[in-house]
């Protein structure tokens, strides 16, 4: 019988590297994943209670969020989520998931093109810099999607400035699907 893995994020996840992740790992491993945006960390954390059967006798779970926290999604320059609430909420999430499997990895928040109004580079390295120290101190696994996509803005983030191109998607998925392995073994 096959393991089973989950994949929860945000629309990196969703209309990126969630699209390859399962035939990258079939034969190895059966992928569930919800048919929903993940969004910012807080809504995660909510959909943790709905997701509880779907999670439960998970082997290993992959998990990203940052992108809507560390958004200014109003236009009034504050970010949609502080500093300590996107530290609070990650770190309840990795909690969580560390009771259904000691097997947990975080993927960093990937950068943004550098003309993309709404996020900004400095303040996605500040905030993954404040979870993940705390997040590698629980035993959780860290998956650097931000340096791997980082690697080439151009070809790995699509036109809206934001998303992953087709490129950028095949390069986070095999990151994912690698470390889900590693994790299997």
């Amino acid at each position: 019988m096959e393991k089973k893995v989950a994949l929860l994020g945000d629309s990196i996840r969703l209309f990126g590297y969630g699209r390859i992740v399962p035939s990258l790992l079939e034969g190895k491993a059966a992928v569930f994943q919800p048919k929903e945006n993940c969004k910012f960390a807080k809504n995660l954390l909510r959909m943790l209670f709905d997701l509880k059967e779907e999670l439960k006798d998970c082997a290993v779970i992959h998990f990203n969020c940052g992108l809507w926290d560390v958004a200014d999604i109003l236009g009034d320059g504050k970010l949609f989520s502080s500093d300590a609430e996107y530290r609070e909420n990650v770190l309840r999430i990795a909690r969580t998931l560390k009771k259904i499997t000691p097997k947990v990895i975080f993927a960093t928040t990937t950068p943004v093109h550098p003309e993309y109004k709404d996020n900004d580079n400095a303040d996605i390295a500040r905030f993954n810099a404040l979870v993940v120290p705390e997040l590698k101190a629980l035993g959780i696994k860290i998956n650097d999607l931000n340096a791997l996509v980082a690697e080439d803005i151009e070809g790995n983030i699509c036109e809206d400035k934001i998303h992953l191109t087709e490129k950028g998607a095949e390069r986070c998925a095999r990151q994912v699907a690698r470390m889900i392995e590693e994790e299997l073994a």
